[in-house]
């Protein structure tokens, strides 16, 4: 589905782990609602709480060791769908909250934005006779074995984690005009970078992690070049901070019939930890 499917990324994962430890799952005190809680914060809250700047930021997302089970390295830039936000399209403009999430930029008008990648930490794994035999030596079960680790590779979930910070009651606007995003634009929508076009063909509402202030949470279906895949994603509030998650499932975009499977969660493991260090 053009550059927005990280192709490199989705390559490297596969070639250099043999298993992935894989661990998603939701939070049990998700609503069921695109809305989420909305009852835990006040517009007076919002509009004390200080903006933050990138420095900041940078101290308060995930890195390794916070979410157990999971490697956080900078998010990848080779691949992006575009190198600003400002080159996002979207022809519906009430569903660009939702284009930004997952082109990899804050939902709405930030004075600061970071972002991370998590991906399961590859499992230690003794090499196997067949890995010192050539080609050609190579047995039925050999051939298995290597089908079944690049199934594992590919079955893991790459999830993207980014901070921004707003002045006022930003934050706070910015997770309604995601609400209202979800529910307004579940026909799907389609956004524009140059050159690059991507269609989102359907927007449904998710089980949100409950976490922070207010949490809004959503299931996107994208045509991938010709092959549905779903996306997921979930953006919380946390005073003047904002914490966006979208989670990939790699064998999504791995071209096997089937593969676009819409049973994986952002992990909740990567949400907690993220929420505990935003305090």
């Amino acid at each position: 589905m053009k550059r927005f499917t990280l192709p490199r990324t989705r390559v490297a994962a596969a070639v250099s782990v043999l298993s992935i430890a894989l661990a998603t799952g939701c939070s049990d005190g998700g609503s069921d609602s695109a809305d989420g809680d909305k009852g835990a914060g006040t517009k007076e809250t919002a509009a004390a709480a200080k903006s933050l700047s990138d420095a900041e930021l940078d101290k308060l997302i995930i890195a390794t060791g916070d979410a157990e089970g999971y490697d956080v390295t900078p998010a990848t830039e080779s691949d992006a769908f575009a190198s600003s936000k400002e080159e996002v399209k979207v022809v519906d403009e009430k569903c660009a909250p939702i284009a930004y999430v997952l082109t990899g930029f804050a939902p709405g008008d930030s004075t600061a934005y970071v972002n991370r990648q998590a991906l399961p930490t590859p499992t230690e794994v003794e090499p196997s006779a067949s890995s010192s035999k050539s080609l050609d030596d190579l047995t039925e079960e050999d051939l298995q074995d290597a089908s079944d680790a690049l199934t594992d590779a590919l079955g893991s979930t790459m999830t993207i984690v980014s901070l921004s910070s707003y002045e006022g009651e930003g934050a706070q606007e910015t997770l309604a005009s995601v609400s209202d995003a979800v529910e307004g634009c579940a026909g799907g929508f389609t956004a524009t970078a140059g050159a690059e076009t991507q269609k989102f063909t359907k927007v449904a509402p998710g089980k949100s992690s409950g976490s922070g202030d207010e949490s809004v949470a959503f299931a996107v279906t994208v045509d991938a070049e010709g092959t549905e895949a779903v996306v997921k994603g979930e953006v919380v509030r946390h005073g003047s901070t904002v914490a966006t998650y979208y989670s990939i499932s790699l064998a999504a975009f791995s071209g096997e019939p089937g593969a676009g499977s819409t049973d994986y969660e952002i992990p909740a493991e990567i949400v907690k930890a993220q929420a505990a260090k935003l305090g």
